[in-house]
């Protein structure tokens, strides 16, 4: 009995110590990744740097103000911001620009946003559909930015419009 006693003691000994070694050398997986805010910047194969910016204080009563996604929306992490006619506000390459719309679609004829801006170093095109309607309405779409030599940067909107 006393034989069986040691040998089934040897058994577990090597069989705990096995279990060690393979625990020992794993790596946790969260030490190895980096996470990014894909809110504070985006780049392009272009090179045109879209920050986030705070809700403008220029802007007093009707407005239209977009981020990347839903998620950044509800943590104020916007991209774009207008006045609902007048001047638009952006983030690009690392200024903070105050630039006049040149056109804006009526929402209320085919549930469709469109906006056009443009100042000396970027065109700007902003494109949406209504996905819901209330006192303020949401939309998803997308939004372009050209600058004259030929880059683009295209990124998805989500955001609402109202007073």
């Amino acid at each position: 009995m006393k034989y069986v006693i040691i040998l089934f003691s040897a058994f577990l000994m090597v069989a705990c110590k096995k279990e060690k070694e393979t625990v020992s050398n794993s790596t946790p997986a969260d030490s190895l990744s980096i996470v990014k805010d894909s809110a504070t910047s985006g780049h392009s194969s272009g090179n045109i740097l879209v920050g986030t910016i705070p809700f403008p204080k220029e802007i007093k009563e009707c407005s239209c103000y977009f981020a990347k996604n839903k998620a950044d929306f509800e943590t104020e992490k916007y991209i774009y911001a207008d006045d609902a006619g007048k001047t638009a506000y952006m983030m690009l390459d690392g200024k903070r620009l105050a630039m006049n719309l040149i056109s804006s679609s009526d929402m209320e004829v085919d549930e469709t946003l469109t906006k056009e801006i443009e100042n000396g170093d970027y065109k700007i095109s902003v494109k949406g559909k209504k996905i819901k309607g209330e006192e303020a309405l949401l939309f998803e779409g997308t939004l372009t930015i050209e600058k004259p030599d030929g880059t683009t940067f295209t990124t998805p909107i989500y955001g609402e419009c109202g007073c």
